[in-house]
C-alpha cells in the first residue's frame, strides 16, 4: 500500500447517545465518505469511556477541496447535523505523509488492535533533524520489539486545535510494547537525549483501541 494522506478526527458523544452515535458514524458518515472517489480507507478507535476517533486515508489531502467530497460536507441530513453540533472534544487534522516503516505487510499492520499516535510541535528550523531522528534512530530502534508493528509519519498541513507539527501513527500488537525494552532503548539514546534538551521537544501521547471493522474506499 502506497502512503497517505490521512485525516484524524475525534469526537466524543454523551453517554445517552453514545450507541446512536456508533450506529450513525458506521451506517452514515464513514459510508458516504468511502463513496467519494480518493478515499481509500478508514479506521474507527476508541479511549477512556466514550473517546472516538476516525483515521481516514485519502490519496491525497486535496480530495478534502474536491467537489464529491463538498457534496457530502456541505449537505448533511439532519442526523449528520445534530451529531456534529452535539459531540464534544472534536478534532480535526489533515495530515501529508512523510514515511512510514512497518515489521508486517501494511496492511496487516493496518489492522493492529492498538494504535498509539503521538504529537509534536516542532519548529520549522528543526524538523529536518527531526525527522531524521524518528526515521533513521527512533522507529528502527522500536521495530526490534516483534510487537511493534509499524509507524506511519506525517507533517499537520491544518488542524483543530492547531497547534501540532508532526503526527506519528504508532501500530502495536497489544499495549505492553508501550513497556517494552526496545521502547526503553529508543528513549535512551544519544540522539534523542540531544533532542530532548530543547524545549519544543515535548510529545502528546495517546493511546487507543481499534473500534470495529476496517472500512474501504468503493472507488
Amino acid at each position: 500500500m502506497e502512503q497517505k494522506a490521512v485525516l484524524f478526527s475525534e469526537m466524543t458523544p454523551a453517554a445517552d447517545w453514545e450507541a446512536k452515535f456508533n450506529a450513525w458514524y458506521d451506517r452514515e458518515h464513514i459510508p458516504l465518505r468511502m463513496d467519494v472517489p480518493g478515499f481509500a480507507g478508514a479506521q474507527r478507535y476508541k479511549r477512556n469511556e466514550r473517546d472516538y476517533l476516525a483515521v481516514y486515508d485519502m490519496d491525497d489531502a486535496d480530495v478534502l477541496a474536491s467537489e464529491a467530497y463538498g457534496r457530502v460536507k456541505n449537505n448533511p441530513s439532519e442526523e449528520t447535523a445534530w451529531m456534529l453540533k452535539s459531540v464534544a472534544n472534536f478534532t480535526r487534522y489533515i495530515c501529508a505523509p512523510i514515511g512510514q516503516q512497518a515489521s508486517v505487510p501494511v496492511e496487516e499492520m493496518l489492522e493492529a488492535p492498538v494504535l498509539y499516535p503521538v504529537f509534536f510541535a516542532v519548529p520549522a528550523d528543526r524538523a529536518d533533524e527531526f525527522d531524521r531522528w524518528y526515521d533513521e534512530d527512533h522507529v528502527p530502534t522500536l521495530l526490534e520489539e516483534k510487537s511493534w508493528l509499524g509507524c506511519r509519519r506525517f507533517e499537520i498541513k491544518s488542524g483543530e486545535p492547531g497547534q501540532f507539527t508532526r503526527l506519528a501513527l504508532h501500530y502495536l500488537g497489544s499495549a505492553s510494547a508501550l513497556e517494552s525494552t526496545a521502547r526503553i532503548k529508543a528513549r535512551e539514546s544519544k540522539w534523542r537525549d540531544q533532542l530532548a534538551k530543547e524545549n519544543w521537544f515535548k510529545g502528546t501521547y495517546m493511546l487507543f483501541e481499534r473500534h470495529g471493522r476496517r472500512f474501504k474506499g468503493t472507488r
